[in-house]
């Protein structure tokens, strides 16, 4: 649940101009009329000097509120990076796995086209439309392997980068600096690419053996 926003500290009306007490001028052969009119003087300027003092004190306590609003405005701020910090670590890991699908797709491509070339070969051989069928057929089990090697490569990229990335992960997590209160799932891309680099496994060894589901 979100905060309420944070009311914006007022600063203090501004203080009306007030001179300073003028010195009374006082006829000194009267002593006691004197005392009176130093004493009220006295009193008029320490009116004065707290009437300025408690506008100060008005002022700094402002600043002092201005100042927390500021703080709490800055960890709002923190706490807003840390978890942006946090969504960019789940858009690098899909940005990973849609890597990872580029390569399943360049993959499948070369093992389906590479069977198709070389099963449609050894149905003409067979049928004995043609006699020599090593050459595509050579061909066909090189582009098989192409895409095998190219998905066991991609698969080791993919396992790589996202064991570092959680190991970055849990070191800011450990430092404070992103929440990581969301979990990093299982891939299925990944499980994808290794259920079908078994299926380029199985049918690499139908080919080359002439047995199996594919041979």
């Amino acid at each position: 649940m979100a905060n309420p926003p944070k009311a914006i500290p007022q600063r203090p009306a501004k203080l009306p101009e007030s001179p300073v007490p003028p010195i009374p001028k006082v006829d000194e052969s009267k002593s006691d009329v004197a005392s009176v009119q130093y004493s009220a003087y006295r009193t008029n300027l320490s009116n004065h000097r707290t009437g300025l003092s408690e506008h100060r004190t008005s002022l700094s306590e402002y600043r002092s509120d201005l100042s927390t609003y500021r703080t709490d405005l800055s960890t709002d701020r923190t706490k807003m990076s840390m978890r942006r910090t946090g969504m960019s670590f789940q858009r690098t890991r899909m940005s990973a796995d849609r890597t990872l699908m580029s390569v399943i797709r360049t993959s499948l491509s070369l093992i389906s086209f590479g069977f198709t070339i070389f099963q449609f070969f050894e149905r003409m051989r067979d049928a004995g439309t043609i006699t020599h069928a090593a050459a595509p057929r050579n061909f066909g089990v090189t582009l098989v392997l192409l895409g095998i090697v190219l998905l066991v490569c991609g698969i080791i990229y993919h396992l790589q980068f996202m064991l570092g990335l959680r190991h970055e992960r849990e070191a800011m997590r450990r430092d404070g600096l992103v929440h990581a209160e969301s979990k990093f799932p299982p891939s299925i891309t990944l499980i994808t690419a290794i259920l079908l680099l078994i299926m380029g496994v199985v049918v690499i060894l139908s080919m080359v053996f002439q047995a199996g589901p594919f041979g």
